[in-house]
Formats: C-alpha cells, sequence, structure tokens
C-alpha cells in the first residue's frame, strides 16, 4: 500500500541527517528508474506481478523523491540535480516558449490522426486531421483550457525524460510522434515511437482526449 508524502517523512525522514537523507534521495530515484525499464519493457507479466501498477509507484515515488530533497534542503543538504534532470526541467522551463505542439497517431491500416495545438496569445487552438477522413467542419476549435492550463499539463508528463526514439523491430502496429516547435531560434523538438511507449503514454493520450480504441481491432489488438 501506498503511503502520503508526509506519512513517508515521518516514517523515513524524519530525524535523519544529512547523508541518510541523501542516501534516500538516491535509493528512490534507483527505484524510480527500475520502475520506467519495468512499465517500458513490454513485459505484461512483471507488470502485473507489480501492486500497484509500475506507472502508480512511479508517481508516487515521484512525490516521495520531491519530500526528501525538502527534508535534505531543511538540514543543510545542497542537492545536485543529474544531467538527465537538468535536462527535463530545461525542457518544462522552455515550455513557455512553445509555440505550436503536434501529435501523431496512428497505424498504416486505421490511418493517422494528426493533433495540432498552437498557442494563441492565452489560448490554445487545436487543429484535428486524419489520413483517412474529411477534416472535421468545426475545427479548427480552442481548446476549453487556457494556454497555462496546457502548459502545466505538458510539463506533468516529464516529456524531457523521455527518449526520443522508442522504435520496436514489430512491423505495423502503431507508430506516434511528437513535434513541438518553439518561438525565436530554438531547436524544435521530435519524439518518434513505433510499437514502443514511453511508461506513461497513456497519460498523454487522456490528458490529449485521444480515443486509443479507435486503433484496436475486435479483439483489442493494435492494428
Amino acid at each position: 500500500m501506498m503511503i502520503s508524502p508526509e506519512t513517508y517523512y515521518e516514517d523515513n525522514l524524519k530525524g535523519k541527517s544529512a547523508g541518510e537523507l541523501f542516501r534516500e534521495i538516491q535509493s528512490l530515484k534507483r527505484e524510480i528508474k527500475r520502475l520506467i525499464k519495468i512499465a517500458e519493457s513490454n513485459d505484461v507479466l512483471s507488470e502485473k506481478m507489480c501492486e500497484p501498477s509500475p506507472l502508480t509507484q512511479i508517481k508516487v515515488n515521484r512525490e516521495y523523491l520531491e519530500r526528501a530533497k525538502i527534508a535534505y534542503a531543511e538540514v543543510g543538504g545542497e542537492y545536485k540535480p543529474t544531467k538527465a534532470e537538468m535536462k527535463g526541467q530545461e525542457f518544462n522551463e522552455s515550455l513557455r516558449l512553445m509555440k505550436k505542439f503536434e501529435f501523431e497517431y496512428g497505424g498504416f491500416f486505421n490511418g493517422y490522426e494528426t493533433r495540432s495545438y498552437t498557442i494563441v496569445g492565452e489560448k490554445v487552438l487545436l487543429d484535428l486531421r486524419h489520413s483517412f477522413r474529411q477534416k472535421p467542419f468545426d475545427f479548427p476549435v480552442y481548446e476549453p483550457v487556457t494556454k497555462e492550463n496546457f502548459l502545466e499539463g505538458l510539463a506533468e508528463l516529464h516529456i524531457g525524460e523521455w527518449k526520443k526514439n522508442y522504435a520496436s523491430p514489430m512491423l505495423d502496429g502503431t507508430q506516434w510522434s511528437i513535434d513541438i516547435e518553439y518561438e525565436g531560434n530554438r531547436k524544435p523538438v521530435h519524439i518518434y515511437g513505433s510499437n514502443s511507449f514511453p511508461y506513461n503514454f497513456d497519460d498523454l493520450l487522456e490528458f490529449l482526449g485521444v480515443d486509443d480504441q479507435e486503433y484496436l481491432d475486435d479483439d483489442g489488438d493494435e492494428v
């Protein structure tokens, strides 16, 4: 059973020295990395053996990690983020300069859906296209969220920690990509996957409102 960050603090952090807290931080980071590896392995048996799910444990352990960093600072510790953590932080900060976020998802047989989100002032304009179908008559349309909410939602997905390529040797199936354009001369971001996904990919689909059932056959398999 997972406990709250404050209960975790009382049980595991309170009264610890800086050295002990630092070791706890390192332990939490190793555990998060281990869980991500399980979630991205496509090993269904390993995932089923995890209770709660790897994704739930990752999210909760991230909360524990942030609480441990606070406790470490409170006793005079100075936490230095790793290159990977700095990369994730830098990505989230760069979202303020984002002007367009495009997500493509689908497969050869059912076609590809492309969702383009353009920042217009404090609003987000969504355009929708499909490779096999006519464009819906009511698009583009403004999303019912502000720019601030949209960027916060993207930041919570930790996309800056994702790999640039999630390719699998399996043919057909599902392909997806993310393309981000920025204001100014900042280099655009491109992330691609084929039958392989980041550990929290379903959270991205939910955030964008993508119906992944549309890309499954009658038996529930990807087509």
